[in-house]
């Protein structure tokens, strides 16, 4: 049988840095040369970024994304490289397709390519545009109606982009039609938890239907609320895992693989959901028999809590890099929510760049503030004090305010404070809120809800107290110092804004609390359902509403990482004015 080394690139790519995502492909592919691949393949629309969003609908950035295409095939035969072919995904534009409604403007593409010997040898689109959860693609694309194959190596290479692979049907049957020997899958697929088990179904059931090996080529990173996990996978014919790279870290995976010899007659015609064939010979003979080096090897799987502590260092890290920051600042309480993003924070760009607010008030416990001091001391990070008590009594004494009013002056100050330090140093301000409080509204817009990004934003209340767990695990376990308090994971949580204030006199224990949230918010399940589950139905119609009035809060709350199926912002998206609520009707 004949053989093929592969080179999967695992990596990052920044939006809209066409340049820079060239010289990414560039360098990588030198070095895969020089490891001897025979054929290199990167991510989903690696010279854009992923994903463009309106960006798509720019014919300036379409072009740019052409046009550094054909210079990039250039640049590698310039360099020698000319003679291995490297598949990359880029923006394209479709050249026949017919305007109609619906469908946007200049027919921009997800597009792929193959490039060799200075020329793109092919170009095809992605067929299944996904319009779902975060994806827009029936926004911005038109879909692909071709099924790309290139011979490489006396081997027959179908090729496909992501969300292809996920829904049934184009050119996963179609590569077993063509009697493809692998099907090469490039992907910008966004991490959600336990994501990387279905991924790797999906991978095997699709390797059984094409009737081939099949490579699932991902990337990783982080853009804006998005997070890349990585978890390239090769799977046999019959679903057998052959090599798997690590999640969130960047890879080449270097694979040696027998694989049938491309068929006698050049495959052609229209195959599943009416593809055409296309076929490309780059290399009809294949390689002189050696000896493999690279057998493939299956990176460990990261736990439940590992994962989602690396998926949130990862978001924020790309967030604060991406953007030429440098450094990030971050109002300490003392409490969990506040020490866990500043862990997550040390963990993503360094204690050094980590800078905390201290910010009592008449209310503030001692231990808050001893709690805060301790976190400090345990991660290194720089602290300072600002007593509000001036500024407070100061608003006091013009607005005699009272109750929920004085309440939330108190974390408005703190607010204004924190912009304040961001303002004259240069630091961005990290939002502290959880996903339990976001859906309540249990926060303070112009107060804790200020800052450029929520570390925190998707995750639940018990979900923080577990990670905190764990990272003080892990350390205890690698000879560090824990950096969260024990006081700070144990103490009743309380915000603090009014005497002997806790957490518990306005909502719902906080394991009772995340469990309708997701059934409601994560499941899209209505009050019905949920009570059926057990719950009681006055807390039920509670919580519902509690969530339902506090809309207009979350709009105003900024980007953060994502982690679960169904996060508030590009995922769950409803009208701020509305008068439907759950078990009453219109």
């Amino acid at each position: 049988m004949p053989q093929l080394r592969l080179a999967l690139n695992q990596i990052d790519s920044t939006v809209g840095d066409i340049a820079g995502n060239s010289e990414s492909v560039l360098r990588r592919t030198r070095y895969a040369a020089g490891q001897g691949a025979h054929l290199v393949a990167f991510p989903e629309m690696m010279l854009t970024g992923y994903p463009v969003e309106d960006l798509a609908l720019r014919s300036s950035f379409v072009e740019a994304s052409r046009t550094a295409l054909v210079d990039l095939a250039g640049r590698l035969a310039a360099e020698g490289l000319g003679e291995v072919p490297v598949v990359v995904g880029y923006l394209g534009r479709s050249q026949d397709a017919r305007p109609r409604f619906g469908q946007p403007a200049g027919a921009p593409q997800n597009c792929c390519a193959v490039l060799h010997r200075g020329k793109v040898a092919l170009r095809f689109a992605k067929h299944h545009l996904p319009n779902y959860g975060v994806f827009d693609e029936f926004r911005y694309f038109v879909p692909g109606n071709t099924m790309p194959v290139v011979r490489v190596r006396g081997v027959d290479v179908a090729l496909a982009i992501c969300e292809d692979l996920w829904q049934d049907g184009g050119r996963v049957p179609a590569t077993r039609t063509a009697g493809a020997g692998l099907l090469l899958v490039v992907n910008a697929s966004p991490y959600e938890r336990d994501k990387d088990d279905t991924r790797l179904e999906l991978v095997r059931k699709r390797a059984r239907e094409a009737g081939c090996t099949l490579a699932y080529v991902a990337m990783v990173g982080g853009q804006d609320e998005l997070v890349f996990d990585g978890d390239t996978i090769v799977v046999g014919e019959g679903g057998e895992v052959i090599a798997r790279a690590p999640q969130f870290a960047e890879e080449c995976v270097l694979l040696d693989l027998e694989l049938p010899a491309a068929p006698a007659a050049v495959p052609a015609g229209r195959v599943a959901d009416g593809l055409e064939i296309q076929h490309v010979t780059l290399s009809a003979d294949p390689v002189a028999p050696y000896e493999p080096e690279y057998t493939g090897t299956e990176a460990e799987r990261l736990g439940d809590e590992a994962e989602v502590y690396a998926a949130l260092v990862t978001g924020l890290r790309a967030y604060v890099r991406k953007n030429h920051f440098r450094s990030v600042l971050i109002g300490l309480s003392g409490g969990i929510d506040s020490a866990l993003v500043a862990a997550i924070a040390c963990d993503a760009v360094g204690a050094e760049n980590v800078h905390g607010v201290s910010m009592p008030s008449a209310y503030s416990s001692e231990h808050s503030q001893g709690d805060a001091a301790e976190l400090a001391r345990r991660t290194g990070l720089e602290l300072r004090t600002v007593p509000i008590a001036p500024m407070f009594d100061a608003y006091m004494k013009a607005l005699k305010l009272t109750g929920l009013a004085e309440e939330n002056l108190q974390s408005r100050l703190r607010g204004v404070t924190l912009m304040a330090v961001s303002n004259q140093e240069g630091h961005i301000v990290l939002a502290p809120g959880n996903k339990s409080e976001l859906a309540v509204g249990y926060s303070t817009l112009y107060g804790d809800s200020v800052g450029a990004y929520g570390p925190i934003k998707d995750v639940y209340k018990t979900t923080v107290f577990r990670l905190a767990r764990w990272r003080n695990a892990v350390a205890a376990e690698r000879g560090q110092t824990p950096p969260i308090p024990e006081n700070s994971i144990s103490k009743p949580p309380s915000a603090e804004l009014r005497p002997g204030q806790m957490d518990s006199d306005s909502l719902p224990d906080y394991d009772v609390l995340d469990r309708v949230l997701e059934l409601y918010v994560d499941r899209d399940q209505g009050r019905e359902a949920i009570v059926a589950a057990g719950f009681d139905p006055e807390l039920v119609t509670r919580v519902l509403k509690l969530t339902d009035t506090a809309e207009y809060k979350r709009r105003q709350y900024p980007p953060g990482t994502k982690i679960s199926p169904k996060g508030f912002g590009k995922d769950r998206r409803l009208p701020i004015t509305d008068r439907w609520r759950e078990g009453e009707g219109s």
